[in-house]
């Protein structure tokens, strides 16, 4: 008979990124966080979500700005 093997379990690669707040901010988001019962970090990531889940391989070309771009006569 066949033993059971555990599934190997897949490596996930996590980048730390910081940012400061002022001490009102970090109050401001507390209280938030606390009437609405989650956690500073699953409210950050539910917020950007839109913006970091879309974008991981591939940019779509109408989203590239160059510097100086000045459209004066939009054609279409």
């Amino acid at each position: 008979m066949g033993q059971n093997k555990k599934k190997k379990r897949r490596n996930y690669k996590y980048h730390a990124i910081t940012f400061k707040l002022s001490d009102g901010q970090y109050r401001s988001l507390r209280n938030y966080c606390k009437a609405r019962r989650t956690t500073p970090i699953k409210l950050i990531k539910r917020n950007i979500e839109r913006f970091i889940s879309n974008y991981e391989y591939e940019i779509p070309k109408d989203l590239y700005l160059t510097e100086n771009q000045l459209d004066l006569f939009e054609l279409g």
